[in-house]
């Protein structure tokens, strides 16, 4: 369900909220602008920035690797994860700074990687567990093992994932990209970006709906690094409200990324200031969820933005509308003072 709420004062903006109910009588409950964070636990030996991080020297399928990824989802937890989302198969892009991007797994292998995993932390944990995933056959086995939600980074690309959301009446992440993973960094085109990433996830929630799939249980995100060069990238993070006419909760995932390399020189073990960046970027711009490989430092980042944001608000509402900077330091009375009523002074700055 969705709600509108009053924003500041100076600013306004639509705040929306949406309930997704879960199993067990479990909700997950988004907010624009208010994001939950989705911890990142990748399964696989070579996804871009942590493979083969959180696996076992016996391999995702030995008891160490097991054990080894449930402590880190569990640590995710603790440090203010609302969501694990739980891959086992990297989705690397290719044709651009990853060469020829990542080599598909058949079904049966993510499988084999994913379940022993998610079935322990099913038991241990009530958050909500993700599975990041575009085949039907994967979705479809991790739901029946405790799954919440599908992240689908195809956009129900398999035939069969649309049939298998709507059976399981689950919550789904709708990805933009264009092309295939092994060749979507080449010949990037877009005339219009924002209008057509816009309108391309339109019509990926039009078919979800065809196929049976309620508009009420879907979430988009722009799909940064998909199909987009890095200046797209950073101008798709900076017009999330673009997004605002869908009426759906938005995923942003920044987190380490290349186009955040590009800007700033770092490898990905170094661009956790960036990702920061990008997260009080995506909040600001009413993102609902951040997909995020470092938990505790994003929680503590937001916990200190969205305070900043309550206290500000609750103090404009006391003390009427902020001057603008260029009208604060000029002297006298009148219309050019910070005292002579100036009203919309700060709202485009």
């Amino acid at each position: 369900m969705s709600r509108d709420q009053a924003h500041s004062p100076d600013r306004p903006r639509r705040r929306r909220e949406w309930t997704f109910d879960l199993p067990g009588g479990r909700s997950l409950v988004l907010r624009a602008g208010e994001p939950v964070v989705m911890g990142v636990l990748n399964l696989t030996p070579d996804s871009f920035s942590d493979g083969g991080l959180w696996l076992g020297d016996d391999g995702p399928n030995g008891p160490a690797g097991r054990g080894r990824a449930v402590r880190r989802a569990l640590e995710m937890v603790e440090q203010g994860a609302r969501i694990l989302d739980l891959g086992a198969e990297s989705t690397r892009p290719g044709g651009g700074v990853y060469g020829a991007g990542a080599l598909e797994v058949p079904a049966s292998e993510e499988i084999a990687r994913l379940l022993p995993v998610l079935e322990q932390l099913r038991a241990l944990t009530d958050a909500v567990i993700s599975v990041d995933t575009r085949k039907a056959a994967v979705a479809e086995a991790a739901l029946g093992a405790g799954a919440d939600l599908v992240n689908d980074v195809s956009a129900l690309g398999d035939p069969a994932m649309a049939g298998v959301v709507a059976r399981a009446a689950c919550p789904v992440v709708l990805m933009h990209s264009r092309g295939e993973i092994s060749t979507m960094q080449r010949e990037i085109r877009f005339s219009r970006l924002l209008d057509e990433v816009q309108g391309e996830l339109a019509a990926a929630v039009e078919r979800a709906e065809a196929a049976g799939v309620r508009r009420e249980r879907i979430i988009v995100d722009p799909g940064l690094g998909f199909g987009k060069t890095a200046e797209q990238n950073l101008a798709l993070l900076g017009a999330i409200p673009h997004l605002a006419v869908l009426d759906l909760p938005v995923l942003i995932g920044a987190s380490r990324k290349s186009f955040l390399g590009a800007v700033t020189g770092e490898p990905p073990s170094r661009r956790l200031p960036g990702s920061l960046a990008a997260a009080g970027r995506a909040a600001d711009g009413g993102a609902a969820i951040l997909r995020v490989h470092d938990v505790a430092e994003t929680t503590a980042f937001l916990t200190v933005w969205q305070a900043i944001g309550r206290e500000a608000e609750i103090e404009r509402a006391r003390s009427g509308p902020v001057p603008s900077f260029a009208n604060a330091g000029r002297s006298g009375t009148g219309e050019d003072s910070p005292r002579g009523g100036a009203e919309g002074g700060g709202a485009d700055r």
